[in-house]
Order: structure tokens, then C-alpha cells, then sequence
């Protein structure tokens, strides 16, 4: 099916991994934890999470870290001067990629701006409380946009260092928007060539690097105010954000889709 730069398939997890956690443990994951290093086969960057305010959402992300469910995934979307996408896929050695499993929905928090440098969460085209694993940081200011579309994306965190490296990662080649080290449009076009982990931007992994309550106070913090004033004045950007559609998420050439699950 089609996506967006914010879109993803949710594959929950079994509900006897589900049942596991108590909900002391839950608990747990909430809000301790402010500062993540994002440790990728193109350089590290950091991020500044805003867990007092959209605390639901980085519950959410810390519950992924801690799980380890970001560890060893790859890098799926790149969109040079719009974003670049990642938590929801591993390449496992073959195609299709692998999608991780995922947990409950968590609820939409529009509190800031998509502005340059900012992380937010994608989500299911028209479908406002949707977002699971997968996040996007943005290479440019895509407030006027990804603040009103869908709800707006919730922003949750920006990023500290290491920005360098990610814009780095927008001068890659693509194929099917993926971002590909050392690879060609002819081996994208070869259905015979399969590329190896390479070929692919990796994280190997995420982990806390501050797990101070509050860390945040001293960031210069865009708020969304423009998801206020489009409610305010009953109007809406459904529809209007053609230029964020993506095509299928085919792989090199040979059309086969991401696994479904």
C-alpha cells in the first residue's frame, strides 16, 4: 500500500510478549530519560528528547530503546531537503526487508514545530493517533506542512549533535528512496544482485546517554501554532500535502514489496 514520509506498517507484537510486561514495568519506561545516541555505519548523533512535554510519546520511543528493538535496523526512506526515516525495518540478509514488531499506538502530541533538526514520529495516512516505531528527523523547516497534515506529527525531541552526520547520509545514492553506500542505479536496476548490510545505513543500536529528568530547558524549542490556528479557523490540510506522497516501497528494481508481515 501506499505511504507517506510519516506512514508505516504496524505489526503488533504477540500477545504473550504483550502480557509479559506489568504494568509496574510500564511504569518503568516513563520519563526517565532525556538524551539518546543513535550509533549509525555513517557516524553518531544525539538527541534531546522532550519527555515533560510529550511525555506519552517518548514513553513510547524509551520503551523501543529499551527493548532493543532499534538495535540493527537500517535506514528506509531518504527524501534529500525533506527527511530521512528509520525504526522500522532490518535487513536480514534478503528481501524483503524485515519489519520489527511493534507495539499499541501511541497518542498524538503536536506540541512543537517540524523545523529543521527536530525528530518526530510517522504515522498511518489519516489516522491522527497512529504513530508506533518509526521516526523521521527533518533536513529543513517542514512546518508549513508536517504541522498541520494528519493532526500534525508530534515532534519529540531535537537533535544535539550530530547533525553533520545525517545531512551526510542526504548525499548518499538512493534506490526506491532507500539511501545506499557504494551502490549503483545498474545494481539497483539488476534483479539478480542482492546488495549485503554494507550497503545499507545501519543503527546498531540506541541507547541512553543522560537519564536526567530534564535536559531540554536550554533548547530554543519552535511551538506549533499553526495546528491551532487551522482548527480555530475550520479549515484543514487533508489532501493538500500531494507532494508528501510516497510511491509503494518497492526494493531495487525488481518491485518486491516491504514484507507485510
Amino acid at each position: 500500500s501506499k505511504r507517506k514520509v510519516i506512514m508505516y506498517k504496524a505489526i503488533p507484537k504477540s500477545f504473550a510478549l504483550v502480557g509479559v510486561f506489568s504494568l509496574a514495568t510500564l511504569f518503568s519506561f516513563s520519563s526517565n530519560a532525556t538524551i539518546v545516541e543513535f550509533v549509525t555505519s555513517q557516524g553518531n548523533f544525539k538527541v534531546n528528547l522532550h519527555d515533560q512535554t510529550t511525555p506519552e510519546t517518548v514513553e513510547n520511543f524509551l520503551k523501543y530503546i529499551n527493548d532493543g528493538d532499534y538495535n540493527n535496523t537500517v535506514i528506509h526512506r531518504l527524501k534529500p531537503g525533506f527527511v530521512v526515516q528509520g525504526g522500522g525495518f532490518k535487513f536480514e540478509g534478503d528481501f524483503p526487508l524485515t519489519s520489527i514488531d511493534v507495539d499499541s499506538t501511541v497518542i498524538n502530541e503536536p506540541v512543537y514545530s517540524n523545523v529543521k533538526g527536530t525528530i518526530a514520529m510517522a504515522k498511518q495516512e489519516n489516522n491522527t493517533n497512529s504513530a508506533t516505531s518509526q521516526w523521521f528527523v527533518n533536513y529543513v523547516n517542514n512546518s508549513n506542512g508536517l504541522d498541520t497534515d494528519n493532526g500534525g506529527y508530534t515532534v519529540f525531541g531535537e537533535v544535539i549533535e550530530g547533525m553533520d552526520n545525517l545531512e551526510k547520509i542526504a548525499l548518499l545514492p538512493t534506490c526506491s528512496e532507500i539511501p545506499m553506500p557504494d551502490y549503483t542505479n545498474e545494481l539497483c536496476a539488476d534483479a539478480s544482485f542482492v546488495p549485503g548490510i554494507e550497503n545499507f545505513v545501519t543503527i546498531s543500536s540506541v541507547s541512553i546517554t543522560d537519564s536526567t529528568i530534564v535536559t531540554d530547558t536550554s533548547l530554543a524549542s519552535v511551538k506549533n501554532t499553526l495546528l491551532n490556528n487551522e482548527e480555530s479557523s475550520g479549515s484543514s490540510s487533508g489532501g493538500s500535502l500531494s507532494y508528501l506522497a510516497l510511491c509503494a516501497l518497492y526494493l531495487f528494481g525488481f518491485r518486491r514489496r516491504v514484507r507485510k508481515g
